[in-house]
């Protein structure tokens, strides 16, 4: 027996798993898929297409799946997909893709996404991310695994977040954060190694060691990116942690953070 509340009002193409629960005054439209175990609480609006794993919580007043506002959307049949294990707070908003990217905006598995925080069209979110209060993530952004994006953290379009890394409060991208950096400022400069965030995942001390050392390859010695990129993959053959650092440095497009 499906356990929603009965001022909800749900679409009834809508697939909902038999132990979903659905609080009063959400509205669940058409296209829609929500997986076993998730709770969506009162007053939130979801829209398709857009599939929602299992176990995710989405708290009151969140806005998930809604149209992009990019001026070149036309009410294409864009998609939104959310993994497992999801918490998604107060006041979120989340849009679909654009059929001009990938038509697809993805989020993961095991996020932390906080109030009123944003998530925008074509993103592409990994596993394991904190979005503090107020995050803004524009479209087109990549955010890698158990990245910390600190409260009024804004995000341009196109931009890469790497794995690991962590923004300070407040802090403006307009360029891409490679794997395991910390930074902050308007606009954002590097600072450091994440080094506390990876003590808490069980990196050990001497792979943080060699990841430092690799940060200063980057930040430190005066190299293009291209030259740093010489140095990295040596020292990735014997620290394979290296080359996430690597990956995000090769893949970036925008340009790294300074």
């Amino acid at each position: 027996m499906f356990l929603i509340d009965p001022r909800a009002i749900i679409d009834p193409s809508a697939i909902i798993a038999d132990d979903v629960e659905v609080g009063p005054w959400t509205i669940i439209g058409p296209d829609v898929e929500i997986g076993s175990g998730t709770v969506v609480a009162s007053h939130v609006v979801v829209k398709g297409p857009t599939k929602i794993g299992a176990n995710n919580k989405i708290y009151q007043f969140s806005s998930v799946g809604e149209d992009t506002p990019d001026m070149k959307y036309q009410g294409e049949p864009t998609r939104l997909v959310i993994g497992d294990n999801n918490i998604i707070r107060e006041g979120v908003t989340i849009h679909r893709g654009t059929v001009q990217d990938r038509g697809e905006t993805l989020i993961g598995n095991d996020n932390l996404i906080m109030a009123y925080a944003h998530i925008g069209h074509d993103s592409v979110v990994g596993n394991h991310t904190i979005f503090v209060n107020n995050a803004a993530i524009a479209g087109h952004v990549t955010v890698g695994d158990w990245a910390i994006l600190a409260g009024y953290t804004l995000v341009h379009q196109f931009c890469s977040i790497g794995a690991h890394s962590f923004t300070g409060y407040g802090s403006h991208l307009s360029k891409d954060v490679p794997a395991y950096v910390t930074v902050n400022g308007q606009p954002a400069e590097a600072k450091t190694v994440n080094v506390e965030g990876l003590r808490r995942r069980g990196f050990s001390s001497e792979t943080i060691t060699a990841i430092r050392r690799a940060y200063k390859v980057v930040y430190r010695q005066g190299l293009t990116t291209e030259e740093a990129l010489v140095k990295l993959r040596e020292m990735q053959q014997e620290h394979p942690e290296i080359g996430l650092l690597v990956e995000s440095l090769e893949a970036s497009r925008r340009g790294i953070v300074r």
